[in-house]
């Protein structure tokens, strides 16, 4: 028989990678507010000191900007780990990030390809990012040639998704 707590273990799991996936999210859809919701007000990004290093909500401003000057862009998660400890956590999650760029006539293809490292705390009743370690494992550029213009999918709240999803902080 599943105790009560077993089955606070799975929401509390369920809550956090709910938070990882809104995480990419956000920054695929430039969505600012939603990415600021993810983090503790007090939280800390560690993307190394080349990329962004501060406060959490800060590193969602940073990357927004940052995609603001790419034509696409596209973040995935998987093999989500997350350890469990009361009202704290800690995960790892691993994460491809894939961006188009035009370098004059040349399309070009960044791929990063990484895990996050997370410290989770709930407060209030509500999980939280406290600190994020983002650890660079490879990645490439290289030119690409695009098959057709991709022209559905917007990085805005036009997004089709937006007419589906509520989530919104």
């Amino acid at each position: 028989m599943t105790t009560t707590t077993e089955w606070q273990a799975v929401a509390d799991r369920q809550a956090i990678a709910e938070l990882i996936y809104l995480y990419c999210r956000s920054v695929d859809r430039l969505d600012i507010p939603l990415g600021h919701s993810i983090w503790h007000e007090d939280g800390f990004a560690d993307y190394g000191a080349a990329v962004y290093q501060g406060n959490g909500r800060g590193v969602i401003d940073h990357i927004c900007a940052q995609h603001r000057h790419t034509l696409h862009h596209s973040h995935q998660v998987s093999n989500i780990i997350i350890d469990l400890d009361g009202d704290r956590a800690g995960s790892e999650s691993y994460v491809t990030a894939t961006l188009r760029v035009r370098r004059g006539e040349q399309l070009k293809q960044m791929s990063i390809w990484g895990r996050y490292i997370d410290s989770w705390s709930r407060r209030n009743g509500l999980w939280g990012l406290d600190r994020r370690l983002s650890v660079r494992d490879f990645d490439d550029v290289r030119d690409v040639t695009a098959m057709y213009e991709h022209d559905i999918g917007r990085r805005d709240g036009t997004d089709p998704s937006y007419s589906v999803l509520r989530h919104r902080p």
